[in-house]
């Protein structure tokens, strides 16, 4: 079977490169069936690699991605930095055509960011957590650009209806930012449903980000695609991946 992948309707210039990948395709068995792209879930690595190596295969990806160490923080992994620096952040910048960017995601919102120009890139992983911290923010901040200038595509994740959380989550937001309530809705649990779109698109705009674009897709509803760790527990893992074109710098 082929891999399939998302790709990102946003106006950017033709250099810049963008996909979310989907879970099929690959060797992986149940319970991380089939295009699992994660080491770190118990996957068999030799079919973690395979997969990986069908990945960059079929979408002829210029270099293996950089497969950052999650760990639902704000770190801004710089790529063009010396080799050796630590891959255990949540979001990553380049400037360098060639370099793949990548995030791996089963209900957490892959943030996609990118200069008008084409010029500048970043991935973030943005989970409750990260969101809250501000990952968007500095992710933002390491570009070193004015937000007006970049543009933003935020990739499939859980969406409100299947994503509960406690008060603790919503007092984490609204406490930083008063129209963040707007983003939960009370259920009749005495918890609340939280639009973790909704609040990424929040601080990116409260940043100056105004070009912000979606995949409007569910991963919890959605199995036939996506994997969802709050719908499946033990599962894989998709990517989003960017990068600059090297045939189209000029």
């Amino acid at each position: 079977m082929s891999l399939r992948a998302l790709v990102p309707a946003w106006p950017l210039l033709p250099r810049v490169r963008a996909l979310c990948t989907l879970r099929t395709g690959g060797v992986s068995k149940a319970p991380y069936a089939s295009l699992n792209l994660a080491t770190h879930v118990g996957d068999m690595p030799a079919a973690v690699s395979e997969n990986r190596q069908r990945l960059r295969t079929q979408f002829l990806l210029p270099t293996e991605p950089l497969w950052l160490e999650q760990v639902h923080g704000t770190q801004v992994l710089d790529a063009d930095a010396p080799a050796g620096l630590s891959t255990a952040a949540d979001a990553a910048i380049t400037r360098q055509p060639g370099r793949v960017l990548a995030v791996l995601v089963a209900d957490c919102l892959p943030v996609l960011l990118a200069t008008r120009d084409g010029a500048a890139i970043a991935v973030a992983h943005a989970g409750w957590r990260g969101l809250a911290a501000g990952v968007i923010e500095r992710t933002v901040e390491a570009l070193a650009v004015p937000p007006a200038q970049l543009q933003a595509w935020l990739g499939p994740a859980i969406s409100a209806p299947h994503f509960e959380v406690g008060g603790e989550v919503r007092t984490a937001f609204v406490s930083q930012q008063a129209q963040a309530a707007a983003c939960f809705s009370a259920n009749a649990r005495g918890r609340w449903q939280c639009d973790l779109a909704g609040l990424a698109r929040q601080r990116l705009s409260a940043l100056g980000v105004s070009s912000v674009h979606e995949a409007q897709l569910c991963t919890a509803s959605d199995p036939e695609r996506f994997y969802s760790f709050r719908r499946d527990g033990q599962t894989g893992r998709i990517a989003a991946l960017l990068w600059i074109d090297h045939e189209r710098t000029s």
